[in-house]
């Protein structure tokens, strides 16, 4: 199934600590490019985000942006009596050995590691909530690229059988095209025909007719057609590929062109290019 590199999601989550939001955003881009906006307690998880990230996508510029909100009385400082009350035991001893021991001020005390302790909620369980919402946000981006994919694939097959409806044309032409030409040549050489040997005259024609043939390019036309069909069932990232043999398809039909002799080849090589590339700006977002 062919997916596309654009897709936008945003979840949220509630609990009594207070709230999550998570935006993914992703656009086309050659490789996968991810790019993050985390707050500083939930920093750490960049790496496992950029795992997941490299798991389920190829190809995108990806932007993460995760914001916390703590709840009004989730968060706030608090004093541990226990070991302020060590604190005091220790201190007291040490005016009993040091009796000009100067004593600290309470701001000090605070200071003193494990004295002070922050009153808001679990860190492990705000990163587990964390981790849960960027996977069900990360499955709501792939399933947006898939659906865009498939609207993009659409688009392709539409054109697809355009291509082939004018390879169908040309082909049918083809007897014609020859045959008019010649007929031109004739008559052009007419006036000069007896001051030229006949059996020079015929291989000059023979090769022109030669030249002039393009059932060779239509067949290559019609063969990468298959192709991209073909690319558009596969599993996995085609965009490459799919780049790759929109390339191809051009050099057939600028090769058409060059070897057009009459108007309606003409038209139909400037019309497949036309489809060539609708089909290349769609390729663009294709993974």
């Amino acid at each position: 199934m062919v997916h596309s590199m654009t897709a936008f999601t945003r979840q949220e989550h509630a609990a009594a600590w207070g709230s999550l939001q998570l935006e993914l955003r992703s656009v086309n881009q050659r490789y996968l490019e991810p790019h993050f906006r985390l707050p500083e307690s939930l920093r750490d998880l960049e790496p496992a985000f950029r795992e997941a990230l490299r798991a389920r996508l190829a190809r995108g510029k990806v932007e993460v942006s995760l914001r916390y909100e703590p709840a009004g009385s989730a968060s706030g400082l608090a004093v541990n009596p226990a070991r302020l009350a060590e604190l005091a035991g220790a201190l007291a001893e040490v005016r009993q050995t040091v009796a000009d021991a100067t004593p600290p001020d309470a701001l000090a005390l605070l200071d003193y590691p494990g004295v002070l302790e922050s009153s808001g909620p679990d860190p492990e369980a705000v990163k587990a909530a964390a981790l849960a919402l960027f996977q069900a946000a990360l499955d709501d981006l792939a399933a947006g690229r898939a659906r865009e994919g498939e609207k993009l694939a659409a688009l392709i097959r539409e054109r697809l059988v355009a291509i082939q409806a004018q390879v169908s044309q040309v082909r049918a032409l083809l007897p014609e095209i020859l045959e008019r030409q010649r007929a031109q040549l004739l008559e052009r050489l007419a006036s000069v025909r007896a001051e030229l040997d006949p059996q020079r005259l015929e291989a000059e024609l023979t090769l022109l007719a030669q030249k002039a043939d393009v059932d060779e390019e239509l067949d290559r036309l019609a063969t990468h057609v298959a192709e991209v069909e073909r690319q558009l069932t596969q599993k996995g990232p085609v965009g490459r590929r799919l780049d790759f043999l929109m390339q191809e398809l051009n050099r057939e039909a600028n090769t058409l062109s060059s070897k057009s002799v009459v108007a309606s080849t003409t038209r139909c090589a400037v019309e497949l290019k036309v489809l060539i590339e609708q089909m290349r700006e769609q390729i663009q977002n294709i993974e």
